[in-house]
């Protein structure tokens, strides 16, 4: 099994113009078995608060090699951390969102499937490389280039890397780079 191929379509300011990228997408999507993952770089206490606030689960652990956090550690002292919630409501994307307050993160839309594309010669796609990320603070996937923007990206399989234009051309949007290999 191999990564996604994950394509940039938009790349904004507005935060809400990127949701509604985001909700047109999940519109023809395959929504059964539908998930948010949040991942987030925590560089200081205030944001580690405002997070831990809001995500009051998850996995962390350091970004640097100052060592394996054990259980009941306390992250504040690891800081940066890399954070991890998986499998969380979509109804929570919202108030992440608002909690991140310039914290470079990840909200990534996971779901059963892409429709057919026939106009690409492509059938319905599987679970595999149906996702849709937003990068927010920052411009990769892999959370390391800060921005001051945010950036849409669709995932789907590299053998059906033509699907990636048209699911663009869905919602009123076009490729703007390169797709890269996703991180998951």
């Amino acid at each position: 099994m191999s990564n996604s191929h994950a394509v940039p379509i938009l790349r904004t300011a507005d935060p809400s113009a990127a949701l509604r990228a985001v909700d047109g997408l999940l519109g023809i999507a395959d929504l059964r078995d539908f998930e948010v993952d949040y991942t987030a770089v925590i560089s200081s206490p205030d944001a580690l608060k405002a997070l831990s606030e809001f995500l009051q689960y998850g996995t962390w652990y350091a970004c640097d090699e100052s060592g394996s956090p054990g259980p009941g550690d306390d992250p504040a002292e690891y800081l940066p951390i890399r954070w991890l919630a998986l499998g969380d409501e979509p109804e929570t994307v919202p108030g992440f969102l608002e909690a991140l307050n310039g914290t470079p993160a990840t909200v990534r839309w996971d779901f059963l499937g892409w429709p057919a594309a026939p106009e690409a010669g492509l059938g319905p796609g599987g679970a595999r490389g149906a996702f849709v990320t937003l990068c927010v603070n920052v411009r990769d996937l892999e959370l390391m280039e800060p921005a001051d923007d945010c950036t849409v990206y669709v995932h789907v399989k590299q053998r059906e890397a033509e699907r990636a234009p048209w699911l663009a051309a869905q919602v009123g949007l076009r490729v703007i780079g390169d797709g890269v290999e996703a991180p998951y």
